[in-house]
């Protein structure tokens, strides 16, 4: 569970994140896993020092509310866009003897996608699943970082979150990743 954590929700693009209900998704994908008594590890984004909302000490760097680790469970924090660099998880992989690995958590296709990558990179089977990700529209390269969210909307070249989502499953699926739902990773839930 990759960066599923409040620093996204305090900034202004959050209001155009394509899965709100993250945390729901995310625990749907996390129980499941549980049920079949595979290891699930949760992954924090940090930049120590920064000041910003990934800075440890501004309070942000923490789970999403409604999302409870297991004890034993592990919560490892990352510097770089991937899972893996900057962090024991490949050793802590190896450990469990696991050989797939399911990706999910916030931002579709940056620190999600690039986990994909390199865990496919390192020999691992890997299984994305999008519906259990979360991304924001994205500015064109060009656009300075203070735009405000009305300039990015506006501006013809943003890519929407829908976009953003559907271009990371051409760019994983048959290379890196199999694709794969909610519905086919974890039970339907029964309602009453």
């Amino acid at each position: 569970m990759i960066d599923v954590q409040e620093s996204f929700r305090t900034r202004a693009n959050w209001q155009l994140v394509n899965h709100p209900d993250i945390a729901d998704r995310v625990n749907r994908l996390v129980h499941a896993a549980r049920d079949k008594g595979d290891l699930v590890v949760w992954v924090l984004h940090t930049e120590p020092g920064t000041g910003g909302a990934f800075d440890p000490a501004n309070g942000y760097v923490r789970l999403i509310d409604g999302l409870e680790p297991l004890p034993g469970e592990p919560i490892i924090s990352k510097t770089s866009h991937n899972a893996f660099t900057t962090t024991n998880l490949q050793q802590l992989l190896t450990q469990h003897g696991v050989s797939e690995i399911v990706v999910s958590g916030i931002r579709t296709e940056q620190c999600c996608e690039t986990t994909a990558r390199v865990g496919s990179d390192l020999g691992y089977d890997v299984v994305f699943v999008t519906e259990a990700t979360a991304t924001m529209a994205l500015a064109h390269w060009s656009i300075r970082e203070e735009a405000s969210v009305e300039e990015i909307l506006a501006d013809h070249r943003t890519l929407t979150a829908e976009q953003v989502a559907e271009r990371t499953e051409y760019v994983l699926a048959g290379r890196f990743a199999t694709i794969r739902t909610l519905d086919e990773l974890a039970a339907v839930p029964v309602t009453s």
